[in-house]
């Protein structure tokens, strides 16, 4: 077993630990339950993390989780062509008037 990487967040870890089951990369997720000992241990070492169970699908597990992780990253800012308002990467139509970019 290899440790993956771990998360503030057990929501992220599920949906990594999802996106690996879906390849076929069986993994586990460790200190799901250590949330309510928050202030008597430092935040870092109670985080959720996610394992690997067989150490031969870290790299590919790894490529995964790194190309979900800049999916998840907004684009960048946009001009809307139609009525020029700045539009935030992560929306694909303006906010304003609604054109597509």
């Amino acid at each position: 077993m290899k440790k993956l990487t771990s998360s503030e967040s057990l929501v992220t870890i599920n949906h990594y630990k999802n996106v690996l089951e879906s390849e076929g990369i069986p993994c586990q997720i460790r200190n799901e339950y250590l949330g309510g000992i928050a202030g008597e241990m430092p935040l870092q070492e109670i985080w959720p993390e996610l394992w690997i169970i067989n150490d031969i699908d870290y790299d590919r597990a790894k490529q995964l989780i790194d190309a979900t992780i800049s999916d998840e990253s907004p684009a960048a800012s946009w001009r809307c062509t139609k009525c020029g308002e700045e539009n935030e990467g992560q929306f694909a139509a303006c906010w304003n008037c609604g054109a597509v970019q």
